[in-house]
């Protein structure tokens, strides 16, 4: 049986998830429903651009439905959480917030509730997302086959335990946002130095993806920064600025603050 999915939350994150089962999942699933309080229009855009079913009442499918996720902001789990308590039955619930993992949603439903977690990252806008999951204590095959569904819809996927994936926050969730911002200062000196925007962007855009795809060859990032680096040349002077800035005690920190955050 194809399962139907019911997203309660119509944000970017489910609106690539919608997209990546509509482009990819077709065959693997029968009905995609979504709620969204907060923004009817958004409903019907995804109904136009992906045939999806609005749901102003959520407990009018429910019972329709064997996945249920929650795409909507952490502080709105448990009021949503309560009300769904007394209509869940026998649905795989799965949520994509962070700090949200399967003992925080099993505490809110039904003793026997079969939950898990997904955190991915912005990459699933274009199916290119690592996405961390993991399951609460009552799963069984065919939610494991469903949350494959899922996480394979907007990439690729690796299997943590629920405490992996709260001090993994920050390194695959958040840290690209890190990455942009270095690209974004990296793009604004272009600039400076009389290059048009629209090039800037382009030169620096094309450095990450190569880069990134260096990184794809299986060598270190030590071994790929030492083919760049000539000893007492320039990349090896921009390097030292950045060593005597504490580059890397920054980094580290921020990787501290988005998990202490996130964990609440």
């Amino acid at each position: 049986m194809k399962p139907s999915i019911l997203f309660i939350g119509a944000g970017r994150m489910a609106e690539a998830i919608i997209s990546g089962l509509h482009n990819k999942g077709q065959k693997q699933i029968n009905q995609i429903f979504v709620g969204n309080r907060s923004n009817s229009d958004k409903l019907k855009e995804l109904e136009d651009r992906y045939g999806i079913i609005p749901v102003n009442q959520l407990q009018d499918c429910i019972n329709q439905v064997d996945i249920i996720v929650l795409a909507m902001p952490p502080n709105e789990h448990e009021v949503v959480l309560e009300n769904l308590f007394s209509f869940i039955s026998n649905q795989f619930i799965v949520t994509i917030a962070a700090g949200m993992g399967p003992e925080s949603l099993e505490k809110r439903l039904p003793y026997g509730t079969a939950v898990g977690w997904i955190m991915p990252n912005t990459a699933a806008e274009v199916g290119r997302s690592i996405s961390l999951y993991t399951y609460g204590q009552f799963i069984k095959n065919e939610h494991k086959q469903q949350m494959e569904i899922l996480v394979n819809a907007i990439g690729d996927s690796q299997y943590c335990t629920e405490e992996e994936i709260h001090k993994l926050t920050a390194i695959t969730g958040s840290a690209p946002a890190f990455l942009y911002q270095f690209a974004e200062i990296l793009i604004s000196m272009t600039e400076d130095m009389g290059v048009e925007r629209n090039i800037a962007q382009k030169l620096v855009t094309e450095m990450v993806i190569g880069s990134a795809e260096m990184l794809k060859t299986g060598k270190l990032p030590m071994e790929l920064r030492d083919q760049v680096t000539t000893p007492g040349g320039a990349t090896a002077a921009g390097l030292e600025v950045l060593k005597k800035g504490h580059f890397g005690q920054l980094v580290k920190e921020a990787v501290i603050a988005t998990n202490k955050k996130a964990k609440g």
